[in-house]
Parts: structure tokens; sequence; C-alpha cells
């Protein structure tokens, strides 16, 4: 992989990282507000209202930001394909929203959810999928300041709400000179306002976006890009279902007695996992437009290649100090011990979440050779997976087994997309050093936690076995990367 390109890459990847990584862990403060404030079973009922409203925003934008990046890149920076995606968006969000808000009675008794909060989530979601296409064509242009802070405006705008509603304005209401404002049966809609106003102040911000642009939909254009689009758009469903329908699933599928107390356990304990998914998804965001520039390039399944390795290599890293630290976080995150019995499940949806980056990476293979149809097939057969075991296992093992349906499919889905994907690029990983950091982390992982749970000299050994691994293994290609000097462009 050329240095340039490394330290390129990198550069986005950080900054990425910033809109990404920081923004939530400054929603970390939301954990323990929320586990705080809010009764284990208030916290669940807020968890499957959010499980909805991730399946609804992938629906929502229905592929079409994969699509925008690849015709973006492919017709020459084409204005049209600015137009096109943004307007079809539009219109299907409004289009949403009033056939939502006319079946919303119908959709709250299926789902069990209070109307009033089925209300507000149609807006949000409606909201977020109006900015989905401004922050691509920032991303695609490279403007990453401006979409940093953006996304850090959003969060902060959020945090602030949710602090000023579930804590301040209780205060407020102790004092009868501000009258009688606060109501505790309305926190979890307190929740929801504040993510309407996030959502409301970022689209005000993106609005100057639409201005500007200068062309409408070209139903040519938007065929093709819909094809694209469209095995995108399975994918990302069976995304949300591997991702968040175990807790729709505990809430269907365990007594009514104790559905909302475990969903709402497994959700806070879930959140652990986060530091996983916050590498995962900054490191997403800095290569995926990377990935399809660099396409065309002679070198192009090398780059790959040590892309997917260092991200191992890092990922593998992070789940081991979580894992030994768990006990320690989840005094920082969830101070609530009735929220604690679902600490178990912490390891395995870190493994998972480190299955799944690398399933994001190996996908790159399929997605720059225009079959994005494997996917589509891949993430089906992982949400059958899910399903099918969380199905089986709920009933008997509650939230455990919703665990072992999360590692399971997204394993399955790493092992599928590395199987496949060969088969129309072939890309030279690094399969021995790769699998040997994977197994050893994950073996350190399991014995720290399951065997040596608390014993942090062992956990440290542990951590210090592997990064010294680490070093003598990857130290020549760590000093060329940060420390050679890069080969300037005449």
């Amino acid at each position: 992989m050329p240095l340039n390109s490394a330290r390129k890459l990198l550069n986005h990847t950080f900054i990425y990282g910033l809109a990404t990584v920081l923004p939530r862990m400054m929603s970390f403060v939301l954990v323990p507000l929320y586990t705080d404030v809010l009764d284990v079973k208030v916290y669940g009922v807020m968890s499957v209202v959010f499980s909805w409203m991730v399946l609804f925003n992938v629906v929502l934008a229905f592929g079409m930001e994969t699509a925008f990046f690849r015709f973006y890149h492919k017709e020459k920076e084409n204005p049209k394909v600015v137009s096109t995606a943004a307007y079809t968006l539009m219109i299907v969000s409004l289009a949403f929203l009033f056939f939502g808000l006319i079946f919303r009675e119908n959709f709250a008794h299926i789902s069990n959810i209070d109307v009033r909060y089925v209300n507000l989530a149609l807006v949000i979601l409606v909201l977020d999928a109006l900015v989905v296409i401004p922050f691509a064509w920032l991303r695609a242009n490279q403007q990453s300041k401006k979409y940093t802070w953006l996304k850090l405006l959003n969060v902060l705008t959020n945090l602030l709400m949710n602090i000023f509603l579930l804590l301040w304005l209780p205060k407020l209401n102790s004092n009868s000179a501000f009258g009688n404002w606060y109501n505790p049966d309305l926190q979890i809609t307190y929740i929801f306002l504040a993510l309407l106003a996030a959502s409301g102040l970022t689209l005000i911000l993106l609005l100057p976006f639409y201005k500007v642009l200068k062309f409408g939909i070209d139903q040519v254009l938007f065929k093709r890009m819909l094809r694209y689009a469209t095995p995108i758009l399975i994918a990302g469903v069976a995304f949300a279902i591997n991702e968040t329908f175990d807790r729709i699933l505990l809430d269907y599928l365990l007594p009514k007695g104790i559905a909302a107390e475990a969903v709402g356990a497994y959700a806070a304990c879930y959140k652990l996992a986060m530091f996983m998914t916050f590498f995962a998804t900054a490191f997403r965001l800095g290569i995926e437009p990377y990935f399809f520039s660099k396409a065309q390039s002679v070198n192009a399944p090398q780059t790959y290649a040590s892309i997917t390795h260092y991200f191992i290599v890092l990922g593998t890293l992070i789940v081991l100090s979580v894992v030994v630290f768990a006990d320690l976080l989840k005094w920082l995150l969830i101070r609530d011990e009735s929220y604690w019995p679902a600490m178990q499940v912490v390891p395995l949806i870190l493994a998972a979440n480190l299955f799944l980056g690398i399933y994001h990476n190996l996908s790159v293979a399929y997605k720059v050779t225009d079959k994005p149809q494997v996917g589509a097939y891949i993430s089906l057969f992982g949400a059958a997976v899910t399903l099918l075991i969380n199905f089986w296992l709920i009933p008997r093992y509650s939230y455990m087994g919703s665990a072992i349906a999360t590692i399971c499919a997204y394993g399955s889905m790493m092992l599928l997309s590395l199987y496949f994907g060969q088969k129309y690029l072939k890309i030279p990983y690094y399969y021995k050093k790769s699998g040997a950091y994977l197994f050893i982390s994950l073996l350190f992982s399991g014995l720290s936690f399951y065997v040596f749970r608390g014993n942090y000299f062992v956990g440290l050994l542990f951590i210090t076995i592997f990064i010294g691994l680490i070093i003598k293994t990857e130290k020549e290609n760590f000093i060329k990367l940060f420390f050679t000097k890069p080969i300037q462009n005449p």
C-alpha cells in the first residue's frame, strides 16, 4: 500500500472518526443519564421504539447513499446524480410521512407502541432521511471538517436537550415560580423531543444544499441508480434485523411481565460494545469513498488487503481491552445494578461487532465490481440466522440467546463475504497473521471474562502479551507507515 495513500486514508479515518466517535462518546453521557433516571422497564420500552426506527431509517434511505457514491465517481461528478438522489429521497420521505400519519394507529396497535411515540418517530425519521444525500455529498467532496462539525452539533444538541428535559426540568418543576412543567410519565416523550430538535437543526443547516440543485430527477439515471441501490436496501434491512430486531423479538417472545425489563437490561449492556462499533464505523466512513476511488488502480487488491489487516490488528486489540475492563466500564456507564445481569452478553456482542467490521472490509470485493446483490444475499442469510436462533433460544435463555444469535449471524456473514468476495476480486489477504490475531484476541477475551473475571492482573497480562505480539509482528510496517518520509509527486 503506497505511503501517500496510507497517510491520506489515516487522515480521513481520523477526521471521520472525530465525526463518529467523539459524538458517540458524548452520547455515552446519555447511557448513565438514562439508566439513572429511567426505570429498566421504561428503558426497555424506549429501546424497542428505537429498534423500529433503525429499521425504517434503512427503508427510507433505500440504498441511495451507496448508489450516490458509486455513480458520483462513475459519472465523473455528474450534477444530475446529486439532484436525482436528493429529490428522490425527498419525495419518498414526504410520502412516507403522509401515509405514516394516516396509518399511525394501525402501526401502534401492531407494534404495541404508544401512538404518541409513533407520531414523533415519523417526523424524526423524515428529518434524518432528508440529510442523507447532503452528508454523502460532503463526504464525496472530502469536506470532512464541515461534515464533522455538523455531526458534532447534532449530537451536542441532542445531549443538551436530554440533560435539560430529564435533569434540569424536574428541578425547575420543584420551584413553584416556574410552574408545573415536568411530568415523569412523559420521560420517553422528552427523549424524542430532544432527537427532534437535533434533527431539525441539522436539516436547517443543510438546506443550502437543496437550494443549489440545478437539475430534477433524471429518470434513466434514477432507474440505473435504483437497480444498484435495491440490493443495498435489502442488505440494509437485513442488517437492521441483525442489529436491533432482537430487542423487538425479546419484547414479543418473553412473558409480558419480564419482557420490558429484559429488553432494558440487554439494551443497556449492549452499549458497552459501542467501543468496537465506534472504531468500525469511523473506519468504514473513512475507507468507503477511498475504496471506490481506487477501484481502477493496479495496486487496489494489495491496498484492500493491507487495510483489512490493519483493521483486524486494531479491532482485536480494542475487543480484548474492553472485555478486560468491562466491569470497570459498567460503573461509568451503567450505575444502576438492576441492569447488570445482562453483562454476560458483552464479550459476545463485542466479538460480533468485530466480525461485522471485518465483513464490511471484505465486502469491498463485490461492491467495487458492481455486484452489490452479493452483499444483499449474505445479509439476508445473516438475518435468517438472527431470526431463527432468536426464536429458538430467547424462550430458553432470554437475552443470552440474542447475543448468541448476533455472533452467529455476523460470524457467518464474515465467512461468506470472504468466500464470495474472492470470486469477483482476488485479494491477497493476510490469512495467517490476521487469523492469528483474531484467534488469540478472542481466546484471551473469553478466558479473561468467563474464567478470570475481576482478576485484572491476568487481564493486563493478556493485553501486554497481545500488544507485544503486535509490536513484534507489525513493527516494520508501522515504521514505514508513520516514520518514512513520503515520496513527493512531481
